[in-house]
């Protein structure tokens, strides 16, 4: 039986199979939440962008009172986004979505992206997106805060108790290459956009030598963005429909999304997918259980077509200026 967590750089043990909570509706995440945990679920992935934290909140606060599960069990996950990238900010809005969360501390604490954006008050509006107006899609302006800046201002926070582990998201080697100059405390993991049609192996075999865990998002490809009527996903086929995913899953008698799952998690990466019905809670996370060959793992890894749809800066119609 494969282990089902992984040890991050700083010791700490995070599961291997999470739940993500990107385009949830609010009226469905408490919920959703609270049933993932009776599932068995305890890495669940969020974000102050998501604009759902409140409600994910209410969903654990609900699982600990009925004594499902204990505080110190989960692992739970947040990031921080780009408008808050200066110093001083840091820290009042890492509290601020701790209390929006009903945690005292998060288990990890993600840069979202390299990308530092002009400060939006958050007594302004909230979750502030990517456009500054938050109309425009193309008021895209940017601040002049450093990833070093921000950096530091997260080891800050590590160092007081609010987070146990930092991490990265959507960052390349180049850019892990400058944090690593500096950093006091190393990126316990990159979470980054990882499916059969980008597989990155550069990146991956870059992050493993550097002790940095890394997190898929975006496991099932262009599924996610169909509905964001992205082009170049809608034209895309899908990975649940290819051949080779298909063939691959009959010999396992397992679903095409366990064996895209299966994929990433055999070779060490944690993933998060989001689950909107029971059955797919199990499934995914039953997507751990079985292994596959190296000449399957070879097959899917040649369906590469270095193919991303998580772009913040294609042209993008409001609705899809959100990030993963």
């Amino acid at each position: 039986m494969p282990n089902h967590t992984l040890t991050l750089n700083n010791g700490t043990k995070m599961p291997l199979v999470g739940h993500g909570l990107w385009k949830i509706p609010n009226d469905r995440i408490a919920d959703q939440v609270y049933n993932a945990i009776k599932a068995g679920y305890r890495l669940f992935d969020g974000a102050c962008d998501y604009g759902n934290e409140v409600e994910a909140g209410q969903g654990i606060a609900r699982a600990i009172k009925e004594g499902i599960v204990k505080r110190e069990e989960l692992f739970i996950v947040s990031k921080l986004w780009n408008t808050f990238h200066e110093r001083e900010h840091v820290e009042p809005i890492c509290r601020k979505q701790l209390k929006d969360w009903g945690l005292e501390y998060f288990d990890l604490f993600i840069m979202h992206f390299p990308i530092a954006l002009r400060y939006v008050d958050p007594a302004v509006r909230y979750p502030p997106a990517w456009f500054y107006d938050g109309v425009t899609p193309t008021d895209i302006q940017l601040s002049n805060a450093t990833i070093r800046e921000t950096w530091e201002a997260m080891e800050h926070l590590v160092d007081i108790g609010l987070v146990r582990s930092i991490g990265i998201s959507n960052f390349n080697c180049s850019s892990i290459l400058d944090l690593l100059r500096y950093a006091r405390i190393r990126p316990a993991t990159l979470q980054v956009e990882h499916h059969p049609y980008l597989v990155q192996k550069p990146l991956m075999e870059f992050a493993k030598k550097e002790g940095i865990t890394v997190t898929a998002y975006s496991s099932f490809g262009p599924t996610g963005y169909v509905e964001m009527d992205l082009e170049h996903a809608v034209k895309t086929p899908h990975l649940f429909e290819h051949p080779v995913i298909n063939e691959i899953a009959r010999a396992h008698g397992k679903s095409p999304p366990q064996i895209l799952l299966r994929w990433s998690t055999q070779q060490g990466i944690a993933v998060v997918p989001k689950s909107d019905t029971l059955p797919m809670l199990l499934e995914n996370l039953d997507a751990k259980g079985f292994d596959l060959t190296e000449e399957e793992i070879k097959e899917i890894d040649g369906l590469d077509q270095n193919l991303r749809f998580n772009d913040p800066w294609i042209v993008r119609t409001p609705a899809f200026l959100v990030p993963y």
